[in-house]
């Protein structure tokens, strides 16, 4: 049974319990299923269609920007889904607001699996993203009720890892089912896994934030809310940080299979296994950063993994020139994704370690910038390509000025010498 949030004394030390210390391994272990399985929804939403790109263009008769603007459309729902739901999530508990939301999710899905046009699909989409968007944020949300200090480093970069991997394989498996059926079926497939999250969120998952705690947030208005999380110098650093990095990820998940079908020529299973190779360096980074972020703290994760985002993506163009082929740009990719892995969980903890009692509208402010910034900046490549095509060139190009922009707001908003150890 979970005990509430209070702090008491044992032998004359004193020791703040969450409502998480008190479940076993086992209940914990069912949580991070439940709750990555949650968040895996709209990375997959997102990303699973991005191998259908090309056949968009062909079907529609249009052009890859345009079809990129349907990616666009759902990563904007997804962040002003976020900015709804998290709020909501505070006032209401977190239930009701995830149920509603992946509801609407089914719904979009069936509509974009038979939209006649280009631009129905791009509307259905933007409802998907808002859809998916109760998932993500409830399932940060849900971890900061019920954990703390250390602990939240561990369950987060767990969730973190779900969020950084999923963008990564959703390719893979959008490339097999585009063996076996038309693009209209990853609709249909996405329907299916909303409607298996529907039911274990209505059947498995519990209130987390109980009835009292949602007593003391309606005197709080959500404007209030807002104003505590961007008043907070700290909080807006690592918001610019998520984005950046979130930009210079898509920027390349949304060009990619131009960039390795059209460009480099491979096939659909073998632009799918690029993906795979590149979720082993987003795994192998997550886990190493939780490790590294509970010992000498996030803040100093974060020095080493925006540099290293610098870098990587400056290698891209170089590397691409002097090895011809796509190896010149999967390596490096690859040392990119690890970076993003070592990123991803450190911006999360700092931005919600701070917020405990406004964790839904944290959550949703940092996955609405994620997203939402991502989705603005990432056609840049298909805007910037317009006249030769996509090129390593032409996709590092906007990758790199988003790791600068990222590096810049940890030293000079951030300034992570200024900051002390996680929270109790």
């Amino acid at each position: 049974m979970l005990v509430p949030d209070r702090v008491r004394s044992a032998g004359g030390e004193t020791a703040h319990v969450h409502k998480g210390d008190q479940l076993s391994s086992a209940r914990r272990f069912a949580y991070v299923l439940l709750l990555g399985a949650l968040t895996a929804l709209g990375p997959f939403t997102v990303d699973l269609y991005l191998p259908a790109f090309p056949l968009l263009e062909d079907d529609f008769q249009t052009t890859s920007a345009a079809v990129q603007l349907t990616l666009t459309g759902t990563m904007v729902g997804f962040a002003l889904g976020q900015l709804i739901v998290g709020p909501l999530s505070d006032k209401v508990g977190r239930r009701t607001p995830l149920l509603i939301a992946t509801s609407l999710h089914l719904v979009a899905s069936l509509g974009a699996a038979l939209a006649p046009s280009l631009e129905l699909l791009g509307a259905a989409r933007v409802l998907m993203g808002i859809g998916a968007a109760g998932g993500g944020v409830v399932a940060m949300a849900m971890v900061r009720d019920l954990f703390g200090g250390r602990r939240l480093v561990i369950m987060l970069s767990r969730l973190a890892l779900v969020t950084g991997v999923a963008p990564v394989i959703a390719p893979l498996i959008g490339s097999a089912l585009l063996e076996v059926m038309p693009w209209r079926g990853i609709f249909v497939v996405l329907f299916g896994y909303g409607l298996a999250i529907l039911l274990c969120a209505l059947f498995a998952l519990p209130e987390t934030r109980p009835a009292s705690d949602r007593a003391t947030a309606d005197t709080v208005s959500i404007r209030h809310r807002y104003r505590v999380v961007f008043s907070d110098r700290v909080y807006v650093g690592v918001l610019v940080i998520g984005a950046m990095t979130f930009s210079g990820l898509f920027s390349y998940l949304s060009s990619s299979s131009f960039l390795f079908q059209e460009t480099f020529g491979l096939t659909t299973m073998q632009y799918g296994l690029v993906f795979a190779a590149n979720s082993a360096g987003l795994i192998l980074g997550n886990q190493i950063a939780a490790r590294l972020a509970a010992r000498f703290g996030p803040q100093w994760v974060l020095a080493f993994s925006t540099g290293a985002l610098v870098v990587t993506s400056a290698a891209i163009p170089i590397t691409s020139a002097l090895v011809p082929g796509p190896w010149g740009v999967i390596v490096p990719l690859f040392l990119f994704m690890t970076s993003c892995g070592f990123t991803f969980p450190c911006a999360q903890v700092l931005a919600l370690d701070r917020h405990p009692d406004a964790a839904g509208t944290a959550a949703s402010v940092l996955g609405a910038a994620n997203n939402g910034v991502a989705g603005i900046i990432s056609p840049l490549v298909g805007l910037v390509s317009a006249a030769s095509g996509i090129t390593p060139v032409s996709m590092a190009s906007i990758m790199i000025a988003c790791a600068l922009v990222g590096a810049a707001a940890l030293w000079f908003i951030v300034r992570p010498r200024t900051l002390g150890g996680l929270s109790a």
